[in-house]
């Protein structure tokens, strides 16, 4: 495994869009491809990668920009600009340990400037699936960096779980004015 390069396993052809591709547009082009990411590209350089949008991006824009049209929303708006990346020339295990230090699950691959693939952790798995405990200890950590990161944001807004006082629904509740609340309600407020 120490001379397995990333150029041997890695997506040559990942799916791309361009920066002033609406939202909606992104999701079509997700669910037809069959893929959680999309990498944005120059409409001149298209070996220039100027972006990344994750699935996650897309459902961040849903809920936080619920009031505008997806189909408004340019993807270059919210996507990631400062991009983690990796040389075609790193090997597997050095991917994993960026991987790792990161907590990424996906790197785009650039040479000398320009984009030449994406590595996943499937790709990674589907080479060599003797990876797969190390890379669950990867998920749990990550998970476990997400919990402590919603607790501290818990404590923070005094956020818990329970019924809301206003439309006795289960629910994720907030201290508003006194009273324990829900999203939905809040909004109204």
């Amino acid at each position: 495994m120490k001379n397995v390069l990333v150029a041997d396993i890695m997506t040559r052809s990942p799916v791309t869009i361009k920066p002033d591709t609406n939202l909606m547009e992104c999701a079509r082009t997700m669910v037809k491809k069959r893929v959680g990411s999309l990498l944005i590209i120059d409409k001149k350089d298209k070996k220039k990668l100027r972006g990344f949008l994750d699935q996650k991006d897309i459902l961040w824009a849903l809920i936080k920009k619920s009031k505008e049209d997806l189909s408004k929303i340019k993807a270059i708006d919210i996507s990631s600009r400062k991009i983690a990346t990796i040389k075609p020339s790193a090997t597997i295990n050095a991917t994993i340990d960026k991987m790792k230090k990161l907590k990424f699950e996906k790197f785009p691959v650039i040479h000398n400037g320009e984009l030449v693939g994406i590595i996943t952790i499937r790709d990674i798995l589907n080479f060599h699936p003797e990876f797969y405990p190390e890379l669950e200890e990867f998920a749990k950590i990550k998970e476990e960096t997400n919990k402590l990161k919603r607790l501290k944001l818990a404590k923070k807004r005094e956020v818990i779980e329970g019924v809301c006082e206003e439309c006795g629904e289960y629910n994720t509740l907030y201290r508003e004015n006194g009273i324990l609340i829900c999203d939905s309600c809040r909004s109204k407020i």
